[in-house]
């Protein structure tokens, strides 16, 4: 006798990976709010917070100093902002683009296309997660309030973007490692040429990953007239991914240099553009547009990208 089929969670979208502790273990009432925040799909809150901690390692490598209590509050409170901020982005971005979402069958199973969530009840959720966030904000120095507080302009800007421009990735990318500016002049009090540069490279890194990601929508994209690098590049895809690639690895190779680190340090550092640089060659390398699959596969796996680099960073900060 065949085993039972398991029936999908009521409410569950379909882009969430099985099992996920939302649709699993959360109290039923308030799943419709933590997937609004994408709790059920952490890709993103990774993605997020990862450009932090590069912010801080590379601060830490810069300035010579032992990490203290301090710069382990930075990394905490750079990883609760991350969630609430994500969670906050996310809830804005499906208010603006309810209609949209219901024409797209990846995303018209999202709560408020589908009618869990009312628009009244996704604005209280917003200003519940924006409103902790700040307070979290408020215990940094008054350089990274400030970076903070101007990372909301790319923040709302975003989910307009895909409407006016084939480029809204590259908005994405500017919001998304906002992180890096942040938790570099949170330690370091300041924000000089390796910060950006890093920025710049995440950024990169963004148009890389979520060209990726938005091979899944191309189909519904197309009919519904949102614009995307997906759409723009086509089948000329893989030659840009490369050039995005380039660039990140490069961006970051001159960050650490930047840094102005020697010995030890240098070398711990180095590694962070060089394993950044062999996980992108491997998604590169993997890359089918035609396989959904496989592209949010792509797309997940920066997770590790990420963390690899971090890693890097984190040791030669260390050593």
């Amino acid at each position: 006798m065949s085993a039972p089929t398991q029936m999908p969670e009521p409410g569950a979208v379909p882009d969430a990976p099985p099992a996920n502790w939302v649709d699993a273990r959360a109290p039923a009432p308030w799943r419709p709010f933590l997937r609004l925040s994408r709790m059920d799909r952490p890709i993103g809150t990774w993605l997020l917070l990862l450009p932090c901690w590069w912010g801080l390692g590379l601060a830490l490598v810069a300035t010579g100093h032992a990490p203290g209590l301090h710069d382990l509050w930075i990394a905490l409170a750079c990883a609760l902002g991350a969630v609430l901020m994500r969670g906050a982005g996310c809830t804005w971005n499906d208010i603006a683009d309810r209609r949209i979402d219901a024409q797209v069958a990846r995303t018209r199973a999202r709560p408020l296309p589908s009618g869990q969530v009312t628009v009244r009840g996704a604005l209280l959720w917003l200003a519940a997660q924006a409103g902790t966030a700040f307070l979290i904000l408020l215990t940094l120095p008054p350089l990274a309030i400030l970076l903070g507080v101007l990372s909301l302009v790319p923040v709302a800007l975003y989910p307009f973007a895909k409407r006016v421009t084939w480029w809204p990735q590259a908005v994405l990318g500017v919001a998304f490692n906002w992180g890096a500016l942040l938790a570099y002049a949170a330690h370091a009090g300041r924000v000089d040429a390796a910060a950006v540069s890093l920025w710049l490279s995440g950024l990169a890194w963004t148009l890389f990953y979520d060209t990726i990601y938005a091979h899944q929508d191309t189909a519904d994209d197309a009919v519904i007239g949102v614009k995307s690098t997906a759409r723009l590049f086509g089948d000329a895809t893989p030659r840009w991914l490369a050039r995005f690639l380039g660039a990140a690895v490069a961006l970051l190779l001159l960050a650490v240099l930047l840094a102005g680190a020697t010995g030890l340090p240098l070398a711990l550092a180095l590694a962070a553009p060089a394993m950044l640089a062999a996980h992108l060659l491997w998604q590169l390398r993997r890359f089918d547009p035609t396989d959904d699959a496989t592209l949010l596969r792509l797309f997940r796996s920066n997770r590790d990208a990420g963390l690899l680099a971090a890693l890097a960073l984190a040791l030669a900060a260390l050593a």
